[in-house]
């Protein structure tokens, strides 16, 4: 594990840094910290015409091998990336999902010919995915999902059609396509019996409906599929292989992305901090104490991913396990101190329902961290992963 940048990788962030200062400015400009956690909702479009632009410049990703269209960047460099990026304030990735999810597990799963008709779409930014997992009694336990998938008709006419609901769907509003697990054979319980699908969001019987979160926007949604087609050969592997892939995607979750993630939750603890010193609040000393807790545990945050980075290439994927639970309390603990630090203010929010800008950013802060011990896996669900997969402790009683 090394903490400090080689000499190459200093100049590769100084090049990204240079470039990042170059580029987003002009119309670009108003995207700067823009469209993150809480903020998902707010400049669509321009975040799309943003993510071309990168592509253009072949800034999307960057780690993919470059036989898929990728930079084909050592873990290090991609570590950089994904530092500098979120230090110069660029806006939440239209194409996180695609990128960061779909796309590997493409890499490793699909056949060329899948390969070859979606993985160009996500390089240039021109096709946006959400992920259909989660369902309203299969959230924690995703393999009690619901949804089914039956294959009908022959050659080139046969297609899957789907019928059920999924949940928390993020970004489905404004995806072109989804990849759904769904149960395939009937009868199948828990993992067996499941396909993971591609399905376009355009397909009729396709219902998307937005959920309100207590932020007052919408980034996550149900779906619904009524008798929604797809192609048979959008099946990633062979029927029954649903859960490998789900659980291959969901392994790529906890990568690189988790390095920029760290450098915006910085960036909010410096927002925090600053707010402290222009209202007085940084002179209490439980405040200051709270808030240098909080700059240790980010330094921690950023010294565990690299070393679990380090090990990945050794194959030894427990340590990640820590990852979400840690980063999830330390984030949530995060919106309670900017509270702390507006006192009296934290009580005032101006028609945080109707107005184009609901919150301003340390409410947003709080009022989204709450969901942080809950989505990607509880907090209770989390100490069972450690517990039983990290530490082979006997599994609990069902």
């Amino acid at each position: 594990m090394q903490l400090g940048d080689s000499p190459a990788d200093a100049e590769f962030r100084a090049e990204i840094r240079d470039w990042m200062a170059e580029h987003l400015t002009g119309e670009f400009a108003q995207l700067r910290f823009r469209g993150g956690p809480g903020d998902e909702h707010m400049f669509v479009q321009e975040r799309m015409e943003w993510e071309r632009h990168l592509a253009a410049h072949r800034w999307t990703c960057v780690g993919w091998p470059v036989e898929h269209g990728g930079r084909g960047l050592p873990i290090s460099q991609e570590v950089i990336f994904h530092e500098e990026y979120a230090r110069a304030g660029g806006p939440g990735r239209a194409g996180l999902i695609g990128e960061g999810l779909l796309g590997p597990t493409l890499i490793h799963f699909a056949s060329p010919e899948q390969q070859q008709r979606f993985l160009p779409g996500i390089v240039s930014g021109t096709e946006y995915w959400c992920q259909g997992y989660s369902e309203p009694n299969a959230g924690s336990d995703l393999a009690n999902i619901k949804t089914t998938a039956r294959l009908e008709g022959e050659g080139d006419d046969a297609r899957w059609v789907i019928n059920g609901q999924k949940v928390w769907t993020s970004l489905a509003q404004w995806s072109d396509w989804c990849f759904v697990v769904c149960r395939v054979e009937e009868g199948s319980q828990r993992h067996n019996g499941l396909a993971y699908l591609l399905i376009p969001m355009d397909a009729p019987g396709i219902e998307v409906r937005p959920i309100r979160q207590i932020t007052g926007t919408a980034e996550f949604n149900e779906v619904f599929f009524t008798d929604a087609p797809t192609a048979a050969h959008n099946i990633v592997g062979s029927v029954g292989d649903g859960w490998k892939v789900a659980m291959g995607t969901l392994a790529f979750e906890r990568g690189v992305l988790t390095l920029g993630q760290q450098m915006a939750f910085q960036r909010e603890l410096d927002e925090i901090i600053e707010t402290a010193r222009n209202n007085g609040r940084i002179d209490d000393p439980i405040i200051r104490q709270k808030l240098v807790g909080l700059w240790v545990r980010l330094r921690i945050m950023r010294t565990n991913a690299i070393r679990t980075l380090s090990l990945a290439s050794a194959q030894l994927g427990r340590e990640a396990m820590i990852g979400k639970l840690y980063w999830a309390n330390l984030h949530q603990e995060m919106g309670e101190v900017a509270m702390d630090v507006l006192g009296a203010d934290a009580m005032i929010i101006a028609d945080r329902y109707d107005s184009h800008e609901p919150l301003d950013a340390l409410h947003r802060l709080f009022m989204f961290t709450r969901s942080d011990t809950i989505y990607g896996g509880s907090d209770q669900i989390q100490r069972n992963v450690i517990g039983e997969r990290a530490l082979g402790l006997p599994r609990e009683p069902r």
